[in-house]
């Protein structure tokens, strides 16, 4: 079961973009890292592909004012938002980009290499996604966006 069994709202097929290596029974295990979001973008399929879509939906746009992008900033979808960013940036300079970077509530029972994960793949978002944003909005339920 995945959380997409209990979403209600039926989403436009242009809208998901499936990440093969990565499902739960998929070959590389989970996106822990970073360097792993980002290299995902780095394969010039997958970038077609993310430019086809939007495209696609910014071609149905009236008057596009901007993006709002939300990114886990904990884990290697901080790389992946990094890159989106990054296009979005390049492809639609004059438009506005707000990222909204979202951090879970840690907790204590973690070992130090996930701790580490999460302190780098934060930092690295953090700045990234600030960098080719027009506003960047950290959300966290913890007062310390996953960093101690």
């Amino acid at each position: 079961q995945l959380w997409s069994d209990y979403l209600s709202v039926r989403l436009h097929p242009k809208s998901l973009l499936v990440l093969r290596q990565y499902l739960h029974d998929g070959d590389c295990g989970c996106l822990e890292a970073f360097g792993q979001g980002e290299s995902l973008l780095q394969d010039p399929g997958c970038v077609e592909e993310v430019e086809d879509r939007l495209h696609f939906y910014a071609e149905e746009c009236d008057y596009l004012q901007g993006f709002q992008v939300l990114c886990d900033l904990h884990n290697g979808f901080s790389g992946v938002g990094a890159k989106v960013t990054e296009l979005l940036h390049d492809e639609y300079s004059g438009k506005g980009i707000l990222t909204w970077g979202l951090t879970p509530v840690l907790s204590d029972g973690e070992d130090r290499q996930k701790k580490f994960y999460r302190l780098m793949n934060t930092a690295l978002g953090i700045v990234h996604l600030s960098s080719h944003s027009s506003l960047f909005c950290p959300l966290s339920l913890s007062g310390s966006l996953g960093i101690r």
